[in-house]
């Protein structure tokens, strides 16, 4: 489990194919000094499995499945991304439950700057905004934030001038990929809501 609150921004160092998919090679001093084989770090709200660790840099294993799903299968030597450790019981909550799981890949639509400030809006499976509310959480790329406004087949969040200087959503661009996964209770809620209709 993760908490949608990132802690680097680190860079793709390597891209190796690997039978169906890569060896995801990614530097980040900090992470990698506390991490061990076998851990999960959520990158970009991916959840993978670190299988090979060498200084600063970690590497994971990502499935052709997992390449069609997310956003990861765009990334390029020296893309940036966003990593978060796994949670340790104990650990303080401070974003919102995130499982790592993808659910869909989602594109920005329209990006209104105001200073540092930000407001996007992303175009969304329609699907997927049955599981958002305003007030409610998201995760885009692995950070955790609340939702604005949402709409049939899109949704808006406020970006504070923090959030889009320590995370990759401040480079994002009208129609850039990113992962989204919808707040896990949403997910139960509406599970338990169609079994018994």
């Amino acid at each position: 489990m993760f908490t949608g609150l990132v802690e680097s921004l680190a860079t793709v160092c390597e891209l190796r194919p690997e039978g169906p998919g890569v060896r995801l090679v990614i530097s980040d001093a900090a992470i990698a000094d506390r991490s061990k084989i076998g851990d999960s770090i959520a990158i970009n709200g991916c959840c993978l499995t670190v299988v090979e660790l060498n200084g600063a840099e970690m590497t994971f294993e990502a499935g052709a499945e997992t390449l069609s799903r997310t956003n990861l299968g765009r990334l390029q030597p020296g893309s940036a991304v966003n990593l978060e450790a796994s949670l340790r019981l104990g650990d303080s909550l401070g974003g919102h439950l995130v499982a790592g799981h993808v659910d869909a890949v989602g594109q920005l639509d329209r990006r209104d700057d105001d200073a540092q400030w930000s407001t996007m809006w992303f175009r969304v499976p329609g699907e997927l905004t049955r599981q958002m509310a305003s007030k409610g959480s998201i995760a885009i790329d692995g950070v955790s934030l609340t939702l604005v406004d949402v709409t049939d087949h899109s949704f808006s969040v406020a970006l504070i001038p923090h959030t889009l200087s320590v995370t990759t959503l401040g480079q994002l661009q009208p129609g850039d990929a990113v992962n989204l996964e919808t707040d896990l209770l949403a997910k139960y809620v509406e599970r338990q809501l169609a079994w018994k209709s």
